[in-house]
């Protein structure tokens, strides 16, 4: 029997939540897209709290569409105002189980434009060239 995608993105998420945890220093930033909808959560799992959050069914961030990558953008933004307004600088990002690429990446990197996690770079290709040149 074959698995659905949204079993297969099940499992996957939970392997990563085995190894990505938030703390009260660095919490977790979740990502959840559904097809007309994308949310954002900033996560502090040794407590249990939800620190910041913001998603496409709120009636200031709503556009025309919650399923687009401008949407993704803008909640990218709120998300990383609210955090940093919560004190939070640094987060781990989870994807939930989603490949990153399309409204996830354009989420997360919209938080890094707004402020979360200055010193981290989205292209890990760049650190890879860096790397291979030095050897």
């Amino acid at each position: 029997m074959k698995n659905k995608r949204a079993d297969i993105r099940r499992g996957v998420h939970t392997r990563i939540r085995k190894k990505v945890s938030g703390t009260a220093e660095r919490p977790r930033l979740a990502v959840f897209r559904s097809l007309n909808h994308i949310y954002a959560q900033v996560i502090d799992d040794v407590s249990g709290r939800t620190l910041a959050a913001a998603s496409t069914t709120e009636k200031d961030l709503k556009g025309t569409s919650g399923g687009t990558i401008a949407a993704a953008q803008t909640i990218g933004k709120a998300v990383a105002e609210r955090a940093q307004s919560a004190g939070i600088s640094q987060v781990v990002f989870d994807r939930g189980g989603y490949v990153y690429h399309g409204r996830v990446k354009a989420l997360l990197d919209a938080t890094r434009e707004a402020g979360l996690n200055k010193n981290e770079t989205a292209d890990k290709s760049e650190n890879a060239n860096e790397l291979s040149a030095a050897e």
